[in-house]
């Protein structure tokens, strides 16, 4: 009955992806950010599904399985308030911008503010280098539930399937309906992971006495999950997760959805309403992370949403829930393929050299080819990926966290120099490469000198003081008022 249910919802997905082509007007605008049409309900869908990812279902659920409630008061709090912010100040600058000059992509952004096609080129690379973890995710994530789902180690379907039929259900509508697609498809997602979150939460929780039963069972067997660790290494983990959502502001998809908006004003319902969405999806997952210690002793086979799934409910609901997961994974999978088929497009194949030849059928020709070869990747890596998905979340994310004052810089400092945010990019590369290659000695979760310190605190700072002494000590930017409103 489960894989009977996750086969409808996935073959509905492709439906509704595949309807978006009716609305197609064959250009590149239309196929990279919808002609920038997109109204403000299906924006907030868009932008809510986009952002939560198997890192959210998969990864946080699993994280407070081991961790507790504080992943919750670190991680979900900080997002729902630091988030709605970016989004004001980013997302209404960047749209304003993106209208304005017709740009597609940030390196766009980037290469015309600072005039600088190098720096352009030399940040594309880190962004797709930064985006391919993140894409894994998606992919890893749809492997594990489909294998968990089915018996896990005990006979279920070996992980490549599922990592397969979420590439391939993503490739069909993102290739043939471009953002129009991705946004009609996230918006029907996001509705269907928000209900299966509530769904799931009581039904689940019904099984062990309710809510308060499970919390006072949790107090009483696991009280390490329900009150903050007084470790000092634990606190200083915990608190570089605060800085965890800095990274939507520099993230290539939801710049595209940005762009796709049809005014300013459609952020207006974002700003409102992200919170309440994000609370509605978050909260009951990490409270089922932590519940799943009632029933599953580490280490897991599985990842614990779906373990909890499989194990306490049965035939229609377990299958919707089950499709639920499937649904956060590829409403984050399928807008980060557009957006990367879109820079290769327009930052690298228009840029040099094909700008006069290439005609709009071409540059979306183009952008289906990079979606094709990026999600080919992802799969491959997929079958060799050991790290756990919280974790390589976290490296992605951090990656990006650190590109933040480049592009809060070109939008809202006019000293901001060229010199200044290729010397930003360097140190978030160097530095993430650094981290990364020194844990990959490591056994258990990665902090720097075991100390609980989190690579995201330092590299966050780093990139920030760079952009502004290098910039300081540059010449100043020339012709920088075509990007700031003249009040």
């Amino acid at each position: 009955m489960i894989l009977t249910v996750v086969a409808v919802y996935l073959s509905l997905v492709t439906f509704v992806g595949l309807a978006g082509r009716r609305l197609f007007k064959g250009t590149g605008e239309d196929y990279f950010v919808a002609s920038r049409s997109i109204g403000p309900a299906v924006l907030l869908l868009t932008l809510v599904g986009t952002n939560m990812t198997a890192f959210t279902m998969l990864g946080l659920s699993g994280e407070a399985y081991n961790r507790g409630v504080v992943v919750f008061a670190f991680v979900g709090s900080s997002s729902a308030l630091l988030v709605p912010f970016i989004f004001y100040y980013l997302g209404t600058r960047c749209w304003w911008l993106g209208k304005r000059h017709g740009y597609v992509t940030q390196v766009q952004l980037i290469r015309d503010r600072y005039r600088s096609g190098a720096l352009g080129t030399l940040l594309f690379v880190v962004i797709v280098l930064l985006m391919l973890p993140y894409i894994l995710i998606g992919v890893k994530g749809g492997g594990d539930a489909l294998n968990a789902i089915t018996g896990g180690a005990d006979g279920g379907m070996p992980p490549w399937v599922g990592s397969l039929a979420v590439c391939v259900v993503t490739f069909l509508y993102v290739t043939y309906g471009g953002m129009r697609s991705t946004s009609w498809v996230n918006t029907f997602q996001t509705a269907v992971f928000m209900t299966v979150s509530a769904a799931a939460f009581f039904a689940i929780l019904h099984e062990f006495g309710g809510v308060e039963t499970a919390m006072q069972s949790l107090r009483e067997r696991h009280r390490e999950l329900v009150v903050f660790d007084t470790d000092p290494s634990s606190r200083l983990r915990l608190l570089s997760y605060f800085l965890i959502p800095l990274c939507t502001g520099a993230f290539p998809h939801l710049y595209a959805h940005w762009l796709s908006a049809k005014e300013s004003r459609t952020f207006r319902t974002v700003l409102v309403f992200y919170p309440l969405c994000f609370l509605v999806v978050n909260f009951p997952i990490v409270i089922l992370g932590m519940v799943g210690r009632l029933a599953f002793e580490p280490p897991l086979d599985g990842p614990i949403l779906v373990k909890l799934i499989v194990g306490y409910t049965g035939g229609l609901l377990a299958g919707c829930l089950a499709a639920g997961v499937f649904a956060a994974i590829m409403s984050s999978l399928d807008s980060q393929s557009l957006a990367l088929g879109a820079m290769f497009t327009e930052d690298i194949v228009r840029y040099y050299g094909f700008d006069d030849r290439l005609s709009e059928r071409q540059q979306v020709m183009f952008g289906r080819i990079f979606v094709a070869v990026f999600l080919a990747l992802a799969f491959v890596c997929s079958l060799f990926a050991d790290q756990s998905i919280f974790a390589l979340g976290t490296w992605s994310l951090t990656g990006f966290a650190g590109l933040l004052p480049v592009f809060a810089a070109s939008l809202y400092w006019r000293r901001s120099a060229k010199a200044g945010a290729a010397a930003a990019i360097g140190a978030v590369a160097g530095l993430w490469a650094y981290f990364f290659v020194d844990s990959l000695g490591v056994d258990g979760p990665y902090s720097i000198a075991g100390s609980g310190l989190l690579p995201i605190a330092v590299i966050v700072p780093a990139s920030a003081v760079a952009m502004i002494v290098v910039s300081l000590l540059s010449r100043p930017p020339a012709d920088t008022a075509r990007f700031f409103p003249e009040n």
